[in-house]
């Protein structure tokens, strides 16, 4: 109830507004009776005071202070029956009360303060019964609907109906889910402004309203729909309400409870089919299915196309929080995981997402018929977008690793262990927050994985006899590496060391006396090559 409508109960039509006319919206939600000067200290937000003005009998500017103070608490408006002790109301105080627009009521003189306390108390409690009724009435009605399969499309046009507005309803992150009427450009501005970090809600608020400034400026009203502690989908009025519209709020309200009901309905259906997803690829990774046909026809039920091609990206939190547990840690990190789908969904590529333990794996999508991969070009700039997002909403960094294109799903194992390799990589490096794509491992990186130690003791086992006091001075070490990497040429041999061939013959005998191995033995050859490298290796490093 606002003054407008207070003025106007039956028992109080005498009654009339001497100040502060465009005040007579203000929300009346209790009535007070002063009977003590020090009434100020009592009263709150929304109080209608309605009284005597005994206390300010030939004192005007008392009664200033009072209006004043009531003004800045945010009160309804002050009544009084100015004819009993004050016979006028101070022109002072008319005169403030016009320009802050807070509304003085001359009283009838006929009708006792508790008489008119009564029934006001009396018109808010009607009016907060029918409230509640219609706030009953309408989660019924809309329960009833999801309840009878019709979904959140159809609720949503209920709902615009009722409020006379298209209403949008979109999830945490401002992409929409569904709407009662065609797409809108508020979409856009909303995925906007969450991005930039706007928060739409303050703490506590029931509801908020704002112009988003577009080519054609629209105002909106959004109410929270929380669907658990962490998350809050967003319903949007593409309009906005007044203060006389409370009980439009109030069936907004009880939509978006019931609305939630079939976000959480919806989503633990979907988190059915991710676990199941999820198994599916686990054991395809594990090689537990017993031929090609079945991967692939499982592979086809979770929309995993055999004739489609892919790129593998593995993903891992960079550090653990060491202020965390292990399944505190393994919640944050399905988090991130989850925020990471949800992003992937921007861009123009499809994607799957599973997870495994500590990481996540990623299948991205090509279009039908790509041979080249020209469809997942931009794959490098959308996981960085990723990285910069997650830091920027988590304060946590993520590195990730993808391995070249494979043209059919069933090569996706080789391709996720290509993406292993790239992340292991990237973190052997000691890097943070990488995107690394898979290189193939040549000798000398192969050489540089293996522990110092075994290198010596495999150059010693081949090449010791060769490296002897009293035998280096021949150049057998020399003559060797020539030879092997002339392919096993002595005339070429001979020709880049500048000696003669019966010398690199004799010099070859030799070797072979020391070893006590043949040259012509591929395996010996294999060793010899492998071991000069390693030395070299060795040397280098």
């Amino acid at each position: 109830m606002n003054i407008d409508l207070f003025v106007q109960l039956p028992e109080l039509k005498q009654a009339r507004i001497v100040a502060g006319m465009q005040g007579k919206t203000r929300i009346i939600s209790n009535v007070k009776m002063m009977d003590a000067p020090d009434i100020i200290h009592y009263l709150t937000h929304g109080d209608l005071l309605v009284t005597t003005a005994y206390h300010y009998a030939g004192k005007p500017e008392r009664l200033l202070e009072l209006v004043k103070a009531m003004n800045e608490k945010g009160c309804a408006g002050l009544g009084i029956k100015q004819e009993r002790f004050l016979g006028k109301i101070p022109a002072v105080v008319l005169d403030y009360a016009n320009e802050t627009n807070f509304s003085i009521i001359a009283l009838p003189e006929q009708i006792g303060l508790s008489s008119v306390a009564n029934q006001v108390l009396s018109a808010i409690l009607d009016q907060r019964t029918n409230e509640l009724k219609t706030a009953l009435d309408t989660h019924r009605t809309f329960s009833n609907h999801i309840v009878s399969g019709k979904g959140l499309p159809h609720l949503l046009e209920n709902v615009a109906q009722l409020v006379g507005s298209p209403v949008l309803l979109m999830n945490e992150r401002c992409q929409l889910l569904s709407s009662s009427n065609t797409s809108s450009p508020v979409v856009n501005g909303m995925e906007y402004l969450h991005r930039m970090g706007y928060a739409f809600f303050t703490e506590g608020s029931r509801y908020s309203s704002f112009t988003l400034l577009m080519n054609h400026p629209k105002t909106v009203t959004v109410f929270p729909v929380y669907t658990d502690k962490a998350k809050k989908g967003i319903l949007v009025i593409l309009g906005s309400f007044s203060h006389e519209e409370s009980q439009s709020v109030l069936l907004v309200e009880q939509a978006t409870n019931v609305i939630a009901f079939e976000l959480m309905k919806e989503n633990a259906l979907k988190q059915y089919t991710k676990r199941a997803k999820n198994e599916f690829f686990l054991h395809y990774l594990n090689g537990q299915y017993a031929s090609k046909e079945e991967v692939i026809n499982r592979a086809k039920e979770f929309g995993l196309y055999n004739d489609r091609p892919y790129k593998c990206v593995a993903g891992r939190l960079d550090q653990e929080e060491l202020n965390l547990g292990f399944k505190d840690n393994h919640i944050e990190s399905e988090k991130v995981f989850d925020f990471v789908e949800e992003e992937l969904s921007i861009f123009p590529f499809q994607s799957h997402l599973f997870i495994k333990g500590e990481m996540c794996f990623i299948l991205l999508e090509g279009e039908e018929g790509d041979t080249t991969g020209e469809s997942l070009q931009s794959i490098e700039f959308a996981l960085e977008m990723i990285q910069d997002r997650v830091t920027f909403h988590f304060k946590r960094s993520i590195s990730f690793g993808y391995s070249h294109l494979c043209r059919q799903f069933w090569d996706v194992q080789e391709a996720h262990k290509e993406a292993l390799n790239a992340l292991h990589s990237g973190r052997l490096s000691g890097n943070r927050q990488f995107v690394q794509g898979y290189q193939a491992k040549d000798l000398q990186k192969l050489l540089r994985m293996i522990p110092q130690e075994d290198l010596v003791e495999f150059c010693d086992f081949n090449l010791k006899k060769l490296t002897e006091p009293g035998v280096t001075e021949m150049a057998l070490i020399q003559t060797l590496a020539v030879y092997l990497e002339t392919h096993c040429q002595i005339s070429e041999t001979a020709k880049r060391l500048y000696v003669h061939r019966n010398t690199i013959i004799y010099r070859l005998e030799k070797i072979e006396e020391l070893l006590g191995k043949s040259l012509k033995d591929p395996d010996t050859t294999l060793h010899l090559r492998l071991a000069l490298r390693i030395q070299h290796t060795l040397e280098t490093s």
